[in-house]
């Protein structure tokens, strides 16, 4: 657990807000920019084994099939190679495989600001989630890559919860593994029609990362409605600020 030190702390206990849950992909870690590059370079790699199309037209039709079968299909050059050349050509299905691993592990990073932005709230002693719609592994692998694997009390995904957000049941059961009533938790995510309106339906006080939702033109962003968040942030950082307002005097600060 992450803060098990700090939980017990009678200040502590009397703060108003307890827990943060943190969406995963472009809140803490820039996905849709690591996805992008990681998609690019794999279209290279297929041109230079033999694929018959540009740099762009390949791409678009990934991303399009991405949009069809979920940012996470794990076949999606398979499928992609079928429609645009008619069958699988194993080698230049390894071209991109491998092209796509190379990048997609040197482009994963963590937002500016994150890490010192979960020390200083894990010392403070909230109590951290993740809720994520990844696949576990997927998640974890995330996790791992960034050095965020031991950040967080509780780590949820769409294995572990069979819903996806705006599902209020993901934000539930981390409420209530974490023994946090709603009015007393976090929630910060990107998608205001799941981050958001998921932790609304939930209960819990919400903010929207809007650093996270600006610039890709392959996010799949428009679904449900366009709930408004308590609060904004245009970086991580900021939500130190957030919750001294929701604290009062208490403040993010306390445990410092």
């Amino acid at each position: 657990m992450a803060n098990s030190a700090n939980s017990s702390s009678p200040g502590l206990a009397n703060r108003p807000i307890q827990a943060i849950i943190f969406d995963l992909d472009n809140t803490l870690t820039d996905f849709m920019k690591a996805k992008e590059e990681a998609i690019r370079a794999a279209a290279n790699a297929m041109i230079d084994a033999g694929l018959p199309l540009a740099q762009q037209e390949a791409t678009d039709r990934i991303f399009a099939i991405y949009k069809k079968k979920g940012i996470e299909h794990q076949r999606v050059f398979n499928l992609f190679l079928e429609d645009t050349i008619g069958r699988n050509d194993d080698r230049i299905l390894a071209a991109a495989v491998v092209a796509y691993r190379r990048a997609r592990d040197s482009s994963l990073v963590t937002y500016p600001h994150t890490r010192l932005v979960l020390n200083r709230v894990a010392k403070a002693g909230y109590k951290m989630a993740v809720v994520s719609d990844a696949p576990r592994f997927e998640a974890w692998l995330r996790l791992t890559s960034l050095g965020l694997q031991h950040s967080f009390d509780l780590v949820l995904t769409h294995d572990d919860t069979g819903a996806h957000k705006p599902d209020p049941k993901p934000f539930q059961m981390a409420l209530e593994m974490l023994k946090v009533e709603p009015e007393r938790a976090v929630v910060i995510g990107d998608w205001r029609e799941r981050d958001i309106l998921g932790g609304r339906n939930a209960g819990l006080h919400t903010v929207y990362a809007r650093y996270g939702d600006q610039y890709s033109q392959y996010a799949d962003k428009i679904e449900g409605d366009a709930t408004e968040a308590d609060f904004v942030v245009d970086d991580l950082l900021q939500l130190l600020d957030v919750l001294d307002k929701l604290n009062g005097a208490h403040g993010a600060q306390e445990g410092d």
